[in-house]
């Protein structure tokens, strides 16, 4: 059976690698724009799923796996911030706050319906001084990530608690989740 990651992200490969499955990887083309009134556990659900689709529309017979994370302040969907002010303002947004983290995956072949799971992680940050945040920014550049922050590098730091079921979900792929899905489509894992 042969397996691939719909997603360009180094994160989402290098947890993927570690259920040592052989896999490939391919560029989902998905419409990333948030619908009206789409709450954020929604969008990443149907992303996961859409950029899913995508791929296996392109790679008949292969099951493909798609995943996507919204990060959610008060309701309000969080991006990756692109640079340095944004990432700033954003830390500064969260700081004393918890953000939760949405992490939708979804597991497919053509023709066959898809298999989905959900992770939602809650951060707890702790008050955070501007000098912390720009120190933090200039040592890690954050620009990739969804809430301005690496948990599995430097950003660990920067929180009070983190509540999770599943701590790889954080970096962008609930393994637990995702290896489920793969058992359920017939790949042997441990």
């Amino acid at each position: 059976m042969r397996l691939v990651l719909a997603s360009t992200s180094r994160y989402r490969r290098e947890l993927l690698g570690r259920l040592r499955l052989p896999f490939d990887v391919a560029r989902p083309e998905a419409d990333e724009t948030p619908r009206p009134g789409e709450a954020p556990a929604a969008l990443a659900a149907r992303l996961a799923e859409a950029k899913a689709a995508a791929v296996a529309a392109l790679e008949p017979g292969a099951w493909v796996l798609g995943s996507d994370q919204v990060a959610e302040l008060d309701g309000t969907p969080l991006g990756k911030p692109g640079g340095r002010e944004a990432a700033i303002a954003q830390l500064a947004a969260m700081s004393g706050r918890t953000v939760a983290f949405h992490t939708g995956v979804c597991l497919l072949r053509a023709g066959a319906a898809p298999m989905a799971a959900a992770d939602t992680t809650r951060v707890r940050f702790r008050e955070l001084a501007r000098d912390e945040i720009e120190r933090y920014v200039d040592a890690e550049q954050p620009f990739d990530c969804a809430g301005s922050f690496k948990s599995e590098g430097l950003g660990i730091a920067l929180f009070e608690a983190i509540e999770t079921t599943d701590p790889s979900a954080l970096v962008g792929l609930p393994l637990i989740a995702t290896a489920a899905l793969l058992r359920r489509a017939g790949f042997a894992l441990p």
